[in-house]
């Protein structure tokens, strides 16, 4: 049994609203014959979001019929189709703003023409004014499989830009987004240092890390690996200030801070920086880490291990075994065959490094 709301209510209530909602409350939502869909890309620190309804070819001529050539074509169905940019972005090789625009094109034989309107609120294409345009650029079309309803989708994605593709019956245009990705992701980490990572080792290690990685902004990476250091004073952010010290040219005082990294280093801390060394080919320098570790963690099983390897990539086959059978005799059994097989190995004078 429907419940009917009394006449006088009804009236009231309709009456409160504006003439848009008055009608918009006597219907009810249905399947859209062209739904609607959006993509999101991240795109370093940067992302990409489409807004877009979703046409059918559905047994029709579309291109040259249904999208003529040569005019403005909503590129979707209903509303606008809605680019949206987090951030300032280059486009097909020129500059866009980050905002959202509304997304035309202009389809031809030879070559497409892409808008990013200014007027992102629009109903498709029929109210489109071209000095409302934010930029044109120039697009090439591709032949691919059918694809029965409007597609975007992102390809290519790379650290600093991705394509994002437009696919509708046999036809593909990509289209390129590339961002300045190393300095929004520079202005995000002091924007985020701002917040609770502040008070916190870790983040400030992590930015240190990042700028050491890309050899950016050096002397501001110092001070963060310096202030994480001073929240929590650990093996990772001194190695990390070591690193960026040996990078800007302080080798004594990299030097002195490594040294108070490896004071208060765990095994695996400096199982990893000697295996680490041995990968850059610094053979003395692991040997000297691996040393180092047999004598202050006498009781990790896999210390002489790593000592072992690095002295295989001395030649010192006859150490590296002795090393090898001493782990072997500390080694949890899942690892004891390994082992064994390593012995085995430098024995016959093998390199295992």
């Amino acid at each position: 049994m429907h419940r009917r709301i009394p006449g006088a209510l009804l009236a009231l209530t309709l009456a409160t609203l504006p003439a848009a909602a008055q009608r918009q409350a006597q219907n009810i939502l249905l399947p859209d014959v062209s739904p609607r869909a959006e993509v999101r890309q991240a795109v370093g620190m940067a992302e990409i979001d489409v807004v877009y309804c979703r046409p059918a070819v559905n047994d029709r001529e579309v291109w040259g019929a249904l999208v003529p050539w040569g005019q403005v074509w909503r590129t979707g169905a209903n509303e606008n189709t809605v680019v949206t940019l987090s951030h300032d972005a280059v486009v097909q090789g020129s500059p866009l703003a980050a905002g959202s625009y509304g997304l035309h094109t202009i389809p031809t034989e030879s070559g497409w023409t892409v808008i990013f309107s200014n007027d992102h609120n629009a109903w498709g294409s029929f109210a489109y004014d071209e000095s409302h345009d934010a930029l044109r650029v120039a697009a090439s079309a591709r032949e691919a499989g059918p694809q029965e309803r409007l597609e975007f989708r992102f390809e290519n994605l790379d650290e600093d830009s991705a394509d994002l593709v437009l696919h509708w019956a046999g036809l593909e245009v990509p289209i390129t987004f590339t961002f300045d990705a190393d300095a929004i992701t520079l202005a995000s980490i002091r924007d985020q240092l701002t917040g609770l990572p502040q008070f916190f080792w870790m983040g400030y290690t992590q930015a240190a890390n990042w700028a050491l990685q890309k050899d950016l902004a050096l002397e501001e990476a110092l001070g963060w690996a310096e202030t994480s250091i001073q929240n929590e004073e650990r093996f990772e952010n001194l190695q990390v200030k070591s690193q960026l010290l040996e990078k800007t040219g302080k080798s004594a005082e990299a030097a002195e801070t490594m040294d108070r990294a490896l004071a208060i280093a765990n095994a695996a801390q400096l199982h990893n920086y000697g295996r680490t060394l041995l990968g850059q080919g610094d053979v003395d320098g692991a040997v000297a880490v691996f040393r180092r570790n047999v004598a202050q963690n006498p009781d990790a099983w896999f210390v002489e291990v790593g000592l072992a390897r690095a002295l295989s990539a001395q030649g010192d086959f006859a150490e590296a075994a002795e090393q090898m059978k001493v782990s072997l005799g500390k080694a949890p059994e899942n690892q004891k065959a390994y082992i064994q097989g390593l012995v085995d190995q430098l024995e016959a004078g093998q390199d295992i490094n």
